[in-house]
């Protein structure tokens, strides 16, 4: 019979260093990439980011497509910025607004590759979330 914390511990659990290096790789990633595609948003240099909008968007939200991805935009640098700082808060705001974008197309409709892709990357900013160390206070 095996003891309650031999079937909840596992065999080889990784070591700080290992801890300490996935941190990093997730924090760095959920820095750099919201900055680059918030930054996008105002070039159009990779898509045009307005094909992935769906349009109950555009018509809940009195703005054009393209002023709305300039708000889309501002939102993901700041994300990306509040995950380079507080990483602990950012991988919250980050999985929130990948969850805002997965709904926005489901309902778009045909883009479910890129929502599977996104729920991926929301899996990972909340994997982000529980290496982040707690805040000192």
């Amino acid at each position: 019979m095996k003891s309650p914390a031999s079937v909840t511990a596992p065999a080889h659990a990784p070591s700080a260093l290992q801890q300490h290096q996935a941190f990093l790789l997730l924090r760095t990633v959920f820095t750099v990439a919201p900055i680059i595609f918030g930054l996008d948003k105002f070039t159009n240099l990779l898509t045009d980011w307005t094909v992935y909008l769906a349009p109950a968007i555009t018509s809940l939200v009195p703005l054009p497509a393209q002023s709305i991805m300039y708000v889309v935009g501002a939102v993901e640098i700041l994300a990306g910025l509040a995950v380079a700082f507080r990483p602990r808060f950012g991988s919250i705001v980050v999985a929130a607004w990948l969850l805002g974008i997965i709904i926005n197309l489901l309902v778009l409709g045909g883009f479910y590759d890129v929502a599977l892709r996104d729920f991926g990357l929301l899996v990972g900013a909340l994997a982000l979330n529980r290496l982040s160390p707690r805040r000192e206070r």
